[in-house]
């Protein structure tokens, strides 16, 4: 299979969201956006021993319109909706949830944070829902680093988890609402790898850490997102160090975009509904306990 060109690799900007450091490779100068993928922010961040946890990480907060979706690398995420659910997610997991019509949720460090080296390590990517089902029931899907499928290269220097969608024939534990594909990706040194994908796939990699080539061209280093030109059918990674990435593909939705905060629509109407319906409480209430 002929392997995709880049079309840019863009730098996770470090930012600051509401005293929350972050980078955001997406959006970013290059690129408002890869259809169906929204936004990408990488969080390394370290607990501090004493503020209480209930404080920390992210509070209350609405969405509508699209898919938060949260892969944590360190430490873990405590979930909690407008709609009842109350959950963590570890090292190596997954919380995946369809905003749909409206949900208020937090994020915060678990309660045994410091137990597991005070550190949160994760990205969080927003994946746009189609016009169709963005007034849909929310739905929260959180998956254990144990429920995920993993793929082993037959050098044992490359693992994959397949998180949605598939790959080699193995599925995600995810069934994303469009044709999307989640990997995180662990490859050691001298790793090399072929990850094949639908050639109408819009795709990016993100490197959390280490650097690895794509096909033996370019360079890609941490905290740097490559998005690939749909010349082909698939990418080839190869590790010059021991390096962690995350990789989407996904069917683009060629639909309106307007967004603002954390609603994305497809018209300023629907935006302004967005913003009104919050306000008035048709979102819920989030009572963190």
């Amino acid at each position: 299979m002929k392997t995709r060109t880049i079309e840019t690799i863009a730098y996770g900007q470090p930012m600051d969201m509401g005293g929350f450091p972050i980078r955001q490779a997406l959006p970013s100068a290059k690129a408002d956006m890869l259809d169906p993928f929204l936004l990408l922010h990488h969080a390394n961040i370290k607990v501090a021993q004493h503020v209480d946890v209930k404080n920390a990480g992210v509070g209350p907060h609405p969405h509508r319109g699209f898919s938060p979706v949260t892969f944590i690398f360190k430490g873990g995420v405590h979930h909690r909706d407008s709609r009842g659910n109350s959950h963590i997610v570890y090292e190596g997991g997954t919380q995946w949830m369809n905003a749909g019509m409206g949900v208020i949720h937090s994020e915060r460090p678990p309660e045994n944070i410091h137990e597991l080296g005070s550190t949160q390590e994760l990205i969080q990517l927003w994946i746009n829902t189609p016009a169709a089902n963005k007034m849909d029931a929310p739905a929260y899907i959180p998956v254990t680093k144990e429920d995920t499928p993993v793929i082993h290269s037959t050098d044992g220097l490359t693992s994959i988890q397949v998180v949605a969608g598939e790959l080699n024939g193995v599925k995600g534990a995810i069934v994303p609402q469009t044709p999307i594909n989640m990997f995180t990706i662990h490859i050691k040194k001298g790793g090399t790898y072929f990850i094949p994908f639908a050639a109408t796939h819009n795709a990016f990699i993100y490197a959390l850490e280490g650097n690895i080539s794509i096909n033996e061209q370019e360079e890609l280093p941490a905290f740097y997102m490559a998005s690939f030109n749909k010349d082909g059918e698939g990418v080839q990674i190869t590790a010059a160090v021991d390096s962690i990435l995350l990789m989407g593909t996904g069917e683009p939705l060629n639909e309106p975009v307007v967004s603002h905060g954390p609603f994305v629509m497809n018209n300023q109407t629907q935006l302004l509904e967005a913003f009104r319906d919050y306000q008035m409480g048709k979102m819920g209430v989030l009572i963190e306990e």
